[in-house]
């Protein structure tokens, strides 16, 4: 019994208390305490054949034995043979300076002449090396002395800078962040060249190392979100970090909840701007999909074209996305509603139109409309997950297909399909990815209490709802601001609507940034 309540104790737990699994001991550690040498080094990563041991000799006033250890694939080698082993093995011949160097004084001497061509460290622990080693560098070892030279020589293939095919824009910048996680930060630093752009990294995953780089502006961003972002971080422990998912769903606030709390994006104008507005990023080496906190509702509903294009425009955008929320979320049950319980308040016309295409459909309107959706996600999910061609195919000929087909059989009215198809392409309006699947796992639960109860089911499940996303905080701030608690200024400046730039003469009060007027004219 007590296991079961310490299971469930666990699964209910807030972020600051989560227990993330932890790596057992494994056969490597015990060498990793050993003192440095590049036999050490053999027995550790001599088993991979990815794994480059070099050995040459410097000649001083003694022979000097070296070895420089490296992976292949992750290290650049032109690099390496031009400022590394060329400088040694054949520039350094004949140097009067270097006559005298010994096994003892090697590595300071080496450090001394190559120090202005390349990037170069020295450590004195094993761990170290191989953490270096791992990460793409090469370790530079001289003789069996307990230090050694690290040689910043990453150079590994990567995709570059490619437009987002997920958050594709008609008007904006064209770049999203890689992979790499050194690209990923310089196109941040193209977008804000400010010295309080500040970039702390750390290392997270037992076994990958996955490093990781927490963004923000010192003098925006509040000192208590930061402090708790990295407390948070800092308490994971787990094996491997693969991609920032694996982050998001460890930092946040409520981890039963079908609504993000976390904004994730591939654009760096994206960060740039939740930057400026005081929040605090959050960039996963080996994926392009860069986290933002803390995030509220609103913002879901927002895209980054609504700050390239003019304010009267976004106003009717937005009316569109958030008229498309409404249609996603309860046109399915609206429509329960009123086949089962209310047909009084539709005009006599309309009710005996759907009564007559209802009339050879033997299931209730709710049975109906959940064999529909079913249908729809399973569409849905079969055109995302084949390939590109086969699956618009799918997507379209399928719906079509099925649609005609079931209606020609008397299972499902043609009130019903429209219905299905209105519901899918109003939720194709909804921008952010999380937020729409969101809206199709509710949508379930609504049309159930439509079914059952009309009406006053379907205001019981919104009347839940809104407590659920009043109750809810990300990073200790409100979900739904600027809504609860009320902020005029924002609500009036960017959320539903959107005030033109001359207009916005402070940042939204979503971070309480404290902060002077101001604003150019």
């Amino acid at each position: 019994m007590r296991s079961w309540i310490k299971m469930l104790s666990d699964l209910t737990s807030r972020p600051h208390v989560r227990q993330i699994r932890k790596v057992p001991p494994l056969p490597v550690d015990s060498e990793l305490g050993k003192p440095l040498s590049p036999k050490l080094m053999q027995t550790i990563l001599g088993q991979s054949t990815d794994v480059i041991f070099r050995e040459f000799s410097l000649r001083g006033k003694e022979e000097i034995p070296c070895t420089l250890v490296a992976v292949d694939g992750l290290i650049d080698k032109l690099l390496l043979d031009t400022f590394i082993l060329r400088v040694l093995m054949v520039d350094f011949a004949g140097q009067k300076e270097l006559e005298q160097m010994t096994v003892a004084n090697a590595l300071a001497t080496v450090f001394k002449f190559l120090a202005p061509a390349i990037e170069l460290k020295i450590i004195n622990k094993t761990g170290d090396a191989v953490d270096t080693i791992l990460s793409g560098d090469a370790v530079l070892f001289f003789g069996e002395t307990a230090e050694a030279l690290v040689v910043g020589a990453r150079g590994w293939a990567n995709r570059g800078v490619t437009e987002p095919e997920t958050e594709a824009v008609v008007r904006g910048p064209r770049e999203g962040f890689s992979e790499t996680l050194r690209t990923s930060t310089s196109l941040l630093r193209r977008k804000i060249k400010h010295p309080s752009l500040r970039m702390h990294s750390l290392k997270i995953g037992e076994l990958t190392k996955t490093d990781i780089v927490v963004t923000y502006i010192e003098g925006l961003a509040k000192p208590d979100i930061v402090q708790e972002v990295m407390r948070r971080l800092q308490r994971i422990k787990i094996d491997g970090i693969l991609e920032s998912a694996y982050i998001e769903e460890m930092i946040e606030d409520v981890p039963y909840t079908p609504f993000p709390q976390v904004r994730h994006t591939e654009r760096p104008d994206v960060l740039a701007a939740g930057l400026l507005e005081g929040k605090v990023g959050i960039l996963v080496d080996g994926t392009p999909i860069a986290l933002m906190v803390p995030a509220v509702f609103i913002q879901f509903m927002q895209v980054s074209e609504d700050y390239y294009e003019k304010a009267v425009i976004v106003v009717l955008v937005r009316f569109i996305r958030y008229l498309g929320v409404f249609v996603a979320l309860l046109a399915p049950s609206i429509y329960i509603a009123v086949a089962t319980f209310h047909q009084e308040i539709i005009p006599t016309t309309l009710a005996l139109g759907i009564a007559a295409g209802r009339s050879g459909v033997p299931v209730t309107a709710l049975l109906e409309a959940l064999l529909m959706t079913f249908a729809l996600e399973i569409i849905q999910e079969a055109g995302l997950r084949l390939p590109k061609p086969i699956g618009q195919t799918i997507g379209i000929v399928g719906a079509i297909v099925i649609g005609d087909a079931a209606v020609k059989a008397s299972l499902v009215s043609p009130q019903m399909v429209i219905i299905v198809a209105l519901t899918a392409i109003a939720t194709y309006s909804i921008p952010y990815y999380d937020l729409a699947i969101a809206m199709r796992l509710i949508r379930f639960p609504l049309m159930i209490l439509a079914g059952t109860f009309g009406f006053f089911g379907i205001g019981i499940g919104l009347y839940g709802l809104l407590i659920h996303l009043l109750s809810m905080r990300s990073f200790g701030h409100p979900y739904f601001s600027p809504v609860a608690p009320l902020r005029i200024r924002t609500l009036l400046q960017d959320t539903f609507v959107r005030a033109p730039w001359w207009a916005m003469k402070r940042r939204p009060q979503i971070s309480d940034v404290d902060e002077p007027r101001g604003g150019g004219e």
